[in-house]
């Protein structure tokens, strides 16, 4: 078939192009995909850190001078970009595909993150980090999307771990990179946090370049009915990948799939029911999920900074440093862990690293009330916190994004996000802000205990509500609603509804 020729809407496709995908093994290929689409966490941990390690040089700055609120402020605009972007560019990536939302999301991060080394006002910096925030959220929802596409199902629980791990190398090289900007005398107070934006923007351009060589997900194309355009790209892909392409009894033993060509994007009313009439169960899943986790890491990330200079007198320039440990443990945490989300299962890994990052958290919170924890002990605690921590988030997402169906999988990610971090993210860290301002440390350690108390109820969702995903194709995790066999209402299977 003609790769340019496009299927009516509404014909009968069968195809076995999910079954190719998955039968692959890890190659070249898959790490290129790792490496292009992975920045994207890279980029979000580097604009957190920066925002946190140069709070003391924004409320120094000449042409800025914040105030605590402010910076907490600064931060919620962020995220507040973060959610609507997640939402507008999650319904792009449905309907335009990933491949293109690539470029959209990246480009305006690589633009605003730039414009806000220029700013020279509060409102002119709240504004550009509204816009970055824009491109980050839009990044998430058409990167996990593809992603969870390209991967093979044995990989995908490690591999979406890692990926999301990886916010935290953008998390050290931002804490060095404060670190060594805002040296005393090395650069002019109003400069050194302005060079640290570029770094960011500097990062997405050179990007641009891997996400060129990457295909647009052979599941969307077949979904689209461009089928034999995703016949063509599973070929390069298996042939960049060298492995052969499967053959005559081989190729005839691949499970095959039957999917009703569509060629307009879905409705709000459909992802509607599908999420919360078909998928009640896990709706309520990925919303806790996503809020606990929200509220846990952007209370204590982007105000850790502010926390270390009020109570324990750590100067500016230094704040970087002692983000470096738990910025480690962070990253090591999805990679020592992420193989057992494949092998003893999402949802008893998911109950306890969720519930491990809670217990860990309200003991912390207790030794900082009392008075037990100084600037290096407080980050000790965080780095055995976010350990576990760490791909408890990660897991959020994966969860989001493998169990809802193909046409909804990209908003069905901005749907969660959004609410998520609308309800669990985006007023923390301005709350968090306001507790620091009062100058109390039980204030902090309530604030703490709340977010301790928000990973333990996530821990005990995931026990009621969790879903046995790991080494199953997506189409058998959450059957595409197109397929011949989906009714108004799909069919349970073992309870994962």
């Amino acid at each position: 078939m003609d790769a340019r020729h496009v299927i009516a809407a509404d014909e009968m496709i069968e195809t076995d192009v999910p079954a190719r995908l998955d039968r692959l093994s890890w190659s070249r290929f898959h790490s290129l995909v790792v490496l292009a689409l992975g920045i994207t966490w890279v980029l979000d941990g580097l604009e957190v850190t920066l925002v946190g390690a140069i709070s003391g040089a924004l409320k120094a700055s000449p042409s800025l001078h914040l105030s605590d609120a402010e910076v907490g402020g600064a931060a919620s605009a962020y995220l507040a970009g973060a959610v609507l972007g997640a939402l507008v560019f999650g319904w792009l990536t449905d309907a335009w595909g990933r491949k293109r939302l690539f470029f959209i999301t990246l480009g305006l991060y690589v633009a605003a993150t730039a414009a806000s080394a220029l700013a020279q006002s509060f409102i002119a910096f709240a504004l550009f980090r509204f816009l970055t925030g824009c491109g980050i959220g839009g990044e998430y929802t058409a990167i996990n999307s593809a992603i969870q596409e390209l991967v093979p199902a044995r990989y995908r629980g490690r591999t979406d771990l890692a990926i999301n791990g990886s916010f935290w190398l953008g998390a050290l090289v931002g804490s060095f990179a404060t670190t060594l900007l805002l040296a005393p005398g090395r650069l002019p107070l109003d400069m050194g946090w302005r060079v640290a934006f570029g770094i960011g923007a500097a990062l997405g351009l050179v990007i641009l370049a891997f996400r060129r060589t990457l295909p647009e997900s052979p599941r969307w194309l077949v979904l689209h009915g461009r089928e034999g355009e995703a016949e063509h790209t599973v070929d390069e892909i298996e042939r960049r990948a060298k492995q052969p392409t499967a053959r005559g009894a081989a190729r005839a033993s691949l499970p095959r799939i039957k999917l009703r060509a569509h060629h307009e994007p879905v409705g709000p009313l459909t992802v509607g029911i599908t999420l919360f009439r078909l998928y009640p169960r896990r709706a309520v899943l990925g919303l806790v999920l996503m809020s606990a986790q929200a509220f846990f890491y952007n209370a204590i990330f982007f105000t850790h900074a502010l926390v270390l200079e009020r109570f324990f007198g750590v100067r500016t320039n230094q704040v970087g440093l002692y983000l470096v440990p738990f910025t480690v443990s962070n990253f090591i945490g999805p990679l020592a862990l992420g193989w057992l989300f494949d092998h003893w299962g999402r949802r008893p890994m998911i109950t306890a690293t969720y519930g491990m990052a809670g217990g860990l958290l309200a003991l912390t919170a207790l030794a900082f009330d009392g008075g037990a924890l100084g600037a290096a002990s407080l980050t000790m605690a965080f780095t055995a916190v976010f350990f576990f921590a760490s791909p408890a988030a990660s897991s959020a997402y994966l969860t989001v994004s493998e169990s809802f169906p193909l046409e909804v999988r990209a908003l069905a990610i901005a749907v969660f996000y959004a609410f998520g971090t609308a309800l669990g993210g985006v007023a923390a860290p301005w709350i968090f802000g306001a507790l620091i301002g009062t100058g109390r440390a039980s204030a902090i350690a309530r604030g703490y205990g709340f977010g301790a108390g928000l990973m333990i109820v996530a821990a005990v969702v995931e026990a009621w509500l969790g879903i046995a995903a790991e080494r199953k194709p997506l189409e058998e995790v959450a059957q595409p609603l197109s397929s011949q066999e989906t009714a108004v209402r799909p069919r349970r299977r073992g309870g994962q509804r």
